[in-house]
């Protein structure tokens, strides 16, 4: 029969690392207490977070403990290969992460820049796509993502969609575009009408619309630049 393991629901709520973490978030919590998290559980003689501590103090901290071994780790009393694989996959991501570049985001400086991200792409589609160019507060491209697929039409092209992604991204500003497939790039009044019904809620969240392109054959016509923003 296995022994019974001192849980962290054990511990009293306002001690519990989990709940602490929920309330407070991560950066607030110590090691050990973090430790305790992912070792989820202690022995029917210690406690979890009792573990973590002795854990640490093994390892003298979590500069020695990154370079374990599942051997070193599974030597100390209470920690079995579950826990120890639990421990060193955290340590890799958080090393995988630490050694990630940071990605070079395209930035967009002018209509011209817009279109050149995406022309390539939609100039030759048969159909109508209406993208959304999600961008931070440098002007740099955060994310893109085709929100609708058909004619262009202020009821189906709701804000809802476009604004949504948009604080999702924790985007400063958006920059939408649209291709006409006839390739002449002269847009329509319900391309002004989509336009506007987007800049005004665009106004009342805070998240500016910059510019709206129509995009032809190698060729394309910003909306702002046409007095239409």
């Amino acid at each position: 029969m296995s022994e019974t393991s001192i849980m962290i629901k054990d511990v009293p709520k306002q001690d519990r690392p989990r709940e602490r973490l929920i309330e407070l978030g991560a950066t607030h919590l110590s090691n050990q207490e973090l430790l305790a998290i992912l070792l989820g559980s202690g022995t029917r003689q210690e406690s979890v977070t009792s573990l973590a501590q002795r854990l640490l103090i093994h390892f003298e901290g979590v500069m020695l403990l990154k370079d374990a071994t599942i051997e070193e780790l599974t030597a100390i009393r209470g920690i079995g290969s579950a826990k120890a694989v639990l421990i060193l996959s955290a340590i890799e991501l958080g090393r995988r992460i630490q050694q990630m570049k940071p990605v070079e985001r395209y930035m967009i400086r002018s209509p011209e820049d817009g279109a050149d991200f995406v022309m390539e792409e939609m100039r030759e589609l048969k159909q109508e796509h209406f993208i959304v160019l999600f961008l931070n507060t440098k002007n740099q491209v955060l994310h893109r993502q085709t929100i609708f697929i058909g004619s262009l039409n202020a009821s189906i092209v709701h804000p809802r969609e476009v604004f949504k992604e948009a604080v999702k991204r924790s985007a400063a500003s958006i920059i939408c575009a649209h291709n006409h497939p006839s390739g002449d790039p002269t847009p329509s009044q319900e391309d002004i009408h989509v336009t506007r019904r987007l800049q005004e809620c665009g106004k009342m969240i805070g998240i500016e619309l910059l510019d709206h392109l129509v995009i032809g054959d190698r060729k394309f016509i910003s909306l702002k630049e046409k007095g239409y923003l």
